[in-house]
């Protein structure tokens, strides 16, 4: 893969088509922005609609390592940037004590240097690879809380780190930086103006499946119609707690492939809900009468063309 950043939205396109990736023109032109601009893409959107997997997308096809922080409640600068080697800096203050020359400045300098330094992820993505800078991907920033949020501005800003003991390490080439959040909560604006920001919607149905003949050729093409129809179908019920997002469409699809399901009907549909829906109170509604009517209606609508 080349190293080279795309050189236009159309080229932005065709990378993601190369990796299987089908967006619309609007994510490619934020996209393109962002690599242009060297500035941080904010994704936002549900889960399972493809967020990550345009980080992941990124560095395969630009030839990027990527690194990953994947966001959690209670997430500290320990886990996400940097700690020290504490063991082993007692052995080297053990070791120097046990050496009547100690000189205890330079043994306070050696202490905090760079030997000692544990390298997280976010300290990691602004050293500088063979390859070039790699994809620093952010994900799910909406876990951590809004401390974590405020030291990742200096980050974000002038792509560097302070490190009180040490200095401040910034990066030569900046990382590309993809950050994304399922809106289980906002996030701050301090964060959000230092970003680019797209809205990463549920595909419509001719989009969902160009995603399945992509991802999973093969499937028959009645089938992908009428997974399509009934997932989209699904997804305008305001009563279910969760949606299902594209990764639930693959999962569906390549489970109803596994069992040689040419055609679906309402016995199929009610046995593999659980590959599609995450919540029993979900299952519950869907499943039985109502599945039956949903597909019924696809079918009778496909049958009509």
């Amino acid at each position: 893969m080349s190293n080279a950043q795309p050189h236009s939205i159309d080229a932005v396109q065709d990378l993601l088509q190369n990796a299987n990736y089908v967006a619309d023109r609007s994510l490619a032109t934020v996209l393109f922005l962002s690599l242009k601009m060297g500035r941080p893409l904010f994704l936002e959107g549900e889960a399972g609609v493809g967020k990550t997997e345009i980080a992941k997308v990124l560095a395969e096809q630009l030839g990027r390592p990527l690194i990953r922080l994947q966001c959690y409640e209670g997430l500290d600068v320990s886990s996400a940037v940097y700690e020290w080697d504490y063991a082993r800096q007692m052995i080297e203050i053990r070791l120097a004590e046990a050496t009547e020359t100690a000189d205890r400045d330079r043994l306070s300098s050696d202490i905090f240097s760079e030997k000692f330094l544990i390298k997280r992820p976010l300290l990691k993505a602004l050293e500088s690879t063979v390859g070039g800078a790699p994809v620093l991907l952010i994900d799910e920033l909406d876990r951590t809380d809004e401390p974590f949020e405020a030291f990742l501005l200096e980050m974000l800003s002038d792509f560097q780190v302070t490190i009180p003991e040490f200095g401040t390490i910034k990066a030569k080439e900046p990382p590309i930086v993809v950050i994304t959040s399922n809106r289980t909560r906002e996030i701050h604006d301090a964060l959000k103006r230092r970003c680019l920001y797209h809205w990463v919607d549920y595909p419509n149905a001719e989009r969902e499946k160009e995603i399945i003949a992509r991802k999973l050729p093969g499937v028959d093409a009645r089938l992908s119609e009428q997974i399509v129809r009934f997932i989209q179908e699904l997804r305008k019920d305001p009563n279910l707690f969760k949606l299902p997002g594209v990764a639930e469409t693959l999962d569906w699809t390549n489970a109803l492939k596994e069992l040689d399901i040419i055609s679906l009907d309402p016995d199929v549909i009610n046995d593999t809900l659980g590959v599609l829906l995450k919540y029993q109170d979900d299952i519950v509604k869907i499943q039985g009468s109502e599945a039956a009517e949903i597909i019924g209606k696809i079918n009778a609508e496909i049958d009509a063309r």
